[in-house]
């Protein structure tokens, strides 16, 4: 018995992805009566069809087979659960473990539940657990409980009571700051997010990358990719950017259209053979050369890559569809549908924005059709507002105003925006009146809209209309917002605001522009004399 368990484990462990020779052990297994007996190969079990075959139903199937299961068993149940992105199932298999067994938790257990708190924002029960972990003393000397706790209160939005248990933690590793940077930066206060990662004794790719993320989610894209080029510059094997850094980092270039910053990293990319293949990865180049207007680029990267999925046809057709390319969007979106691949909700964004920027009206009806009919999704607000795009920028007001009253939802200010743009191509003005309205109930301090209203009563000849929306403005202290603009020069990305003299560069050019002023001004007077 024990040579057949020890050739079982082995033979686990070698072909633990050939779910085939699985079944056969799995069968095996139960005909000799293992799972009574040694409840760790039925564990094995629960791994790797949970893990590696992605087969949680019949994971369950064999703890429910297990005779009395311990704590190991029920923890590997539960981690299963998590893991497959299911923390209620896990909070679930917790309370029965603890209410009908009870067995007391250990750390690996206790870890599974509060990270099912965090990843379900069960707050509350969460802090039942936190109880549970003072009742059991199961902190100790190992900070893992710890850095869990930590991170569960910041998925809730409590950091600052993952503070307190970050300060009263005795032994603090690199997971413990990370994990409260990363809560700071998840709550969107960067500045203390930098204050907590400068003061760490130690960092890794976690650290480096969760600042990173942080800074590029609050859209402060420049401090980001300093902060990678800094962490870079670093070096060490334990700095070493990730998959999600590279991500990350080509977001931002997407974002502010760094495409040197972005080309650079392209180059590292194709050194290492993990990010090669990596399918976010090349997701996130086919995006970052898709927004910095590279189609080509954008094409051979997604021509290049050994396998796709919904994401990578969606950057593709957002891309194209950004840049005008309205028909190339379609032609591709037909080409992913032949595949066999079931295109999404964002798909339908992208292909629907595509059309509406080349005015596609009929595709755009008949995609918008097929999503409904063919594929059973149900159309958003963004989808609407996709339609409503479409038909405003062909002048359609009839059909734009047909499809609000269809609408299963309440207009939002993104709809009601188009349509008033399109009343301003169209001089509708009364109209007009009607979706400003509609659009500063939504967003009150919308300086767009003013302009647009202002513009509208000029163009016919509304002069006292046209100077009661200017000081409408002034008494309610609207202020057209500045322009923004990013500049990259020599791998550096300067920001630039219209009302913004802050910047060195921005200085140094002003400082160039008075020379050279000085200097026209000294060539005519000579031409004068």
């Amino acid at each position: 018995m024990i040579t057949s368990l020890s050739s079982l484990k082995l033979l686990l462990d070698r072909c633990s992805r050939h779910e085939n020779l699985i079944t056969q052990i799995h069968s095996h297994a139960i005909t000799s009566g293992l799972f009574q007996t040694h409840q760790n190969l039925a564990s094995k079990l629960l791994n790797i069809y949970a893990k590696k075959l992605n087969k949680p139903t019949i994971a369950h199937k064999i703890f429910d087979q297990i005779r009395d299961p311990d704590l190991i068993s029920w923890t590997c149940l539960m981690s299963l659960y998590l893991h497959s992105k299911q923390p209620l199932k896990t909070l679930s298999l917790f309370s029965d473990m603890m209410g009908g067994l009870k067995l007391k938790p250990d750390g690996h257990c206790i870890v599974a539940a509060i990270s099912a708190c965090g990843g379900s924002k069960s707050l509350v029960v969460g802090k039942m657990v936190h109880a549970m972990v003072v009742k059991y003393e199961l902190c100790g000397e190992k900070p893992i409980v710890s850095n869990a706790l930590i991170d569960l209160y910041a998925r809730n939005g409590r950091v600052d009571l993952g503070r307190r248990v970050f300060d009263s933690m005795v032994v603090k590793d690199v997971a413990s700051w990370t994990s409260l940077v990363n809560g700071y930066c998840l709550c969107g206060d960067i500045v203390f997010a930098r204050k907590v990662f400068d003061e760490m004794p130690e960092r890794n790719v976690v650290s480096w990358t969760a600042m990173i993320v942080g800074h590029v989610r609050s859209k402060n894209v420049v401090c980001g990719l300093k902060l990678f080029r800094e962490m870079r510059m670093e070096g060490g094997e334990c700095n070493r950017p990730s998959s999600i850094t590279i991500v990350a980092v080509l977001s931002g270039c997407a974002d502010i259209g760094a495409l040197d910053v972005g080309g650079l990293l392209h180059g590292y990319v194709n050194k290492v053979a993990s990010l090669v293949t990596d399918v976010s990865v090349n997701n996130a180049l086919i995006d970052m050369y898709s927004k910095g207007g590279s189609l080509e680029m954008a094409r051979k990267v997604f021509n290049k890559m050994p396998q796709k999925d919904v994401f990578s046809w969606t950057s593709l057709i957002s891309g194209f569809a950004l840049h005008g390319e309205g028909r190339s969007a379609v032609q591709i979106f037909n080409n992913m549908v032949l595949t066999g691949l079931s295109p999404n909700e964002i798909t339908f964004l992208s292909v629907l924005s595509a059309c509406g920027h080349a005015g596609l009206i009929k595709e755009g009806q008949t995609l918008f059709d097929k999503m409904v009919h063919n594929y059973g999704l149900k159309p958003t607000i963004k989808h609407y507002g996709c339609m409503m795009d479409l038909f405003c920028r062909a002048g359609h007001i009839t059909e734009a105003t047909e499809l609000i009253k269809k609408m299963p939802m309440e207009p939002d200010a993104v709809i009601w925006r188009s349509v008033l743009n399109a009343c301003m191509i169209k001089r509708d003005l009364q109209l007009a009146e009607i979706a400003a309205k509609k659009v500063l109930e939504l967003e009150p301090y919308d300086d767009g809209v003013y302009m647009i209203l202002w513009n509208l009563y000029r163009l016919m000849n509304k002069w006292q209309d046209a100077l009661e929306t200017r000081k409408l403005m002034r008494n309610q202290n609207i202020k057209k917002q500045p322009g923004c603009s990013w500049v990259e020069i020599n791998g550096l990305v300067h920001e630039f605001t219209a009302e913004s003299t802050m910047n060195q560069l921005a200085v140094d050019v002003q400082t160039v522009l008075e020379i050279l002023s000085g200097q026209s001004r000294f060539i005519h007077d000579i031409y004068i004399l």
